[in-house]
């Protein structure tokens, strides 16, 4: 090693001269140090929200709706959190920057149903001539609907991306699997998408039907994947007495305190369950408990008394959500909550239609008063249940389409519920469908949501 001599220097100008160096020296450190402090501070938060949050695609402009109807709760909006930051060396500043945009971008949890819809210019997954498993109320393409802009349409979350729906994915997934769709007949249009998808990669076998092919069940045979959907629009014990049109030769006879055996005495065969209920509840019925008649729901002229249906919903989702919770079968269970209808100018009975094109943007409808009720007794009892399925490791996911189906009122079949309404006459009166979906059409995104769930809950 040199050795350096270091002399003293007592002579006044040469300290002098040190003591401005010393000064200069110091005063440039301390810039130095300002200017890193300033170049992190300023840099880290837009760096940080570039990664978190991607702007929304813009749509086309859309008049606003037309109908009164009762606000719900706005969407929560995402904002990008502020970092502390620390003056520290080059290469620990670096590494200090990293780690903190990972643990910041980890931190944010993507909300999949808080998005907008999108335009999309690719084709449909599939078509009424590539899927065979089209319900005829359903096949709009088939029924004569001349546009076709409700097909160009994704729906885009803000927070992050959502992949499009992997059939060949999905199957190799669910190789010995039992799925089942468990509600109404949009659980049933629920699953018809679903096979749709499927059927691009496998053709399924049906081995099952009910009398009205209500309830069906189908098999993958190459993946050994079983598919249900067990129609229990009460998902409770329920005497009806409704034709194919919806009209009723007698009230309804609901038992609020026993589920459906329809379903209850297949769910310890089921890995995946998607469980739904809300419209048939506003129809008139006669409720009952232990086997009494305790009131009745829209029925005016019987001396009985009058119960809300939000009481009689309320008994339905908490018997149903014990019973899953506590079960000694542990499924992984979807609850999936209510689908708006877009009627227009009257009701499905009354002349109701909905000829509208393109989807609303957010803040262009607001949802009824009774969706919005409805879908609060479904939030609550989620709640709750979820965490006694925490407690007895059951895996229970809130599948929350309402705001996504809301901004689409262009979705649904109208007219075009029936072969050709028009050809004899342009001018015809018909039944309008407000309330199902096109297929392909704007539920099958809910398949992409499912699958992106099922994927997440996995790892």
């Amino acid at each position: 090693m040199v050795k350096k001599e270091v002399s003293l220097d007592l002579n006044p100008s040469s300290l002098l001269k040190r003591h401005h160096i010393f000064i200069k020296f110091a005063v440039s450190f301390l810039l130095l140090g300002l200017a890193f402090r300033i170049l992190v501070s300023d840099s880290l938060p837009f760096s940080l929200s570039a990664v978190e949050s991607l702007p929304p695609s813009p749509s086309p402009p859309l008049s606003r709706a037309e109908t009164d109807t009762i606000a719900d709760s706005p969407l929560p909006s995402s904002s990008s959190p502020s970092l502390p930051v620390q003056v520290a060396g080059a290469g620990d500043l670096l590494a200090n920057e990293s780690q903190t945009i990972q643990n910041a971008t980890v931190a944010v949890e993507c909300d999949l149903f808080v998005g907008d819809w999108v335009p999309d210019p690719s084709a449909p997954a599939y078509t009424n001539s590539t899927c065979l498993d089209i319900e005829a109320h359903q096949n709009c393409m088939k029924n004569g609907r001349p546009d076709s802009g409700y097909l160009h349409w994704r729906w885009n979350p803000r927070d992050c991306e959502l992949p499009r729906f992997d059939p060949e994915k999905f199957l190799d997934f669910m190789k010995n699997k039992w799925w089942a769709f468990i509600g109404d007949s949009i659980s049933r249009n629920h699953v018809q998408s679903l096979l749709c998808m499927l059927s691009q990669v496998e053709q399924a076998v049906e081995v099952y039907h009910d009398e009205q092919y209500k309830s069906r069940r189908w098999h993958f045979p190459s993946h050994n994947f079983t598919l249900s959907v067990i129609w229990t629009p009460f998902l409770l014990k329920a005497d009806v007495f409704e034709d194919i049109n919806g009209v009723s030769s007698s009230e309804t006879q609901l038992h609020l305190d026993k589920l459906d055996e329809t379903w209850t005495e297949q769910y310890k065969n089921f890995d995946y369950a998607v469980i739904a209920g809300g419209k048939w509840y506003l129809k008139t019925a006669i409720y009952r408990e232990n086997d009494t008649v305790t009131g009745c729901h829209y029925c005016p002229g019987k001396n009985l008394t009058e119960m809300s249906f939000e009481y009689a919903y309320r008994r339905a989702l908490k018997l149903v959500l014990n019973f899953t919770m506590d079960s000694s079968h542990k499924a992984f269970v979807f609850l999936r909550t209510t689908t708006p209808d877009h009627f227009e100018n009257g009701e499905w009975f009354s002349g109701g239609t909905c000829n509208r094109t393109a989807p609303f943007k957010e803040g262009e409808v607001d949802t009824k008063d009774v969706d919005a009720v409805m879908r609060g007794i479904e939030m609550e009892e989620f709640e709750k249940a979820a965490s006694v399925g925490a407690e007895n490791r059951v895996t229970l996911k809130l599948l929350d389409t309402t705001g996504m189906s809301l901004l689409r009122p262009d979705g649904h079949p109208g007219p075009y519920r029936q072969f050709q309404p028009f050809a004899k006459d342009k001018n015809a009166k018909v039944q309008n469908d407000c309330l199902h979906w096109c297929l392909p059409g704007p539920i099958d995104s809910w398949n992409d949501i499912v699958m992106e769930m099922v994927i997440r809950g996995s790892q």
